[in-house]
């Protein structure tokens, strides 16, 4: 029986459309889905790509955003060498690092914030679900800090049952929280996106966060 990094390394038919296609990863696909499903970009210009590389999200953004739009990239890892755009900014950096926030600021505010990392699994699931929930709860941070009133967020979260304190979390930052697995995921996967619809303003938080210590 083949083993599952043997069933990986096979291509599918979504690793061989995005080929097709032009895209650098068959994960294009569940930002297209979620994007029909949600309206993600819906009166999105500026958006905020976390855990980019090598760059299929960052590519499907740049086709589907106005002209005037713009989207910044950001990872450890550099993008495909052929994702250019005159309206593609990309830092190479730690999301968590000072610096890194500052220039990611500074091309903000955010329309739309989406995170497709993953952490490095170690085959232990408990290990991998903390890792990526770390992850997402880093994408939140930036959501939190700097997405615009009205904003919209997506983030990939490994499934172990902590998914729900997730979406009880994001309630308090906006106005929708939804769990949701595209058809384009593995069906042998246990990956999930979060999904954060319309953010809540800066009364309507603190008035969450006020009820919520009651």
């Amino acid at each position: 029986m083949p083993s599952k990094q043997n069933i990986y390394k096979k291509p599918d038919f979504w690793t061989q459309k995005a080929f097709k296609e032009g895209y650098p990863a068959r994960s294009v696909y569940k930002l297209q889905e979620i994007n029909e499903k949600f309206g993600m970009l819906k009166k999105s210009k500026t958006v905020l790509d976390l855990g980019a590389a090598p760059g299929s999200w960052t590519v499907w953004l740049l086709r589907n955003l106005p002209q005037n739009g713009k989207v910044v990239s950001v990872d450890l890892n550099p993008l495909s060498k052929d994702v250019k755009a005159q309206n593609l900014v990309f830092f190479q950096g730690d999301l968590t690092d000072e610096e890194t926030r500052a220039k990611i600021r500074q091309e903000g505010p955010y329309d739309l914030v989406v995170c497709d990392a993953a952490p490095l699994t170690t085959g232990n699931r408990t290990v991998d679900t903390l890792r990526s929930k770390s992850l997402v709860e880093m994408a939140l941070w930036y959501a939190g800090e700097m997405l615009r009133t009205d904003g919209n967020f997506c983030a990939k979260l490994f499934q172990n049952g902590n998914q729900q304190k997730i979406l009880m979390k994001m309630k308090e930052l906006f106005a929708q929280a939804k769990g949701f697995k595209p058809e384009a995921c593995r069906s042998e996967s246990f990956e999930m996106y979060v999904i954060g619809l319309n953010k809540k303003n800066a009364d309507g938080i603190k008035k969450e966060t006020e009820n919520a210590e009651k």
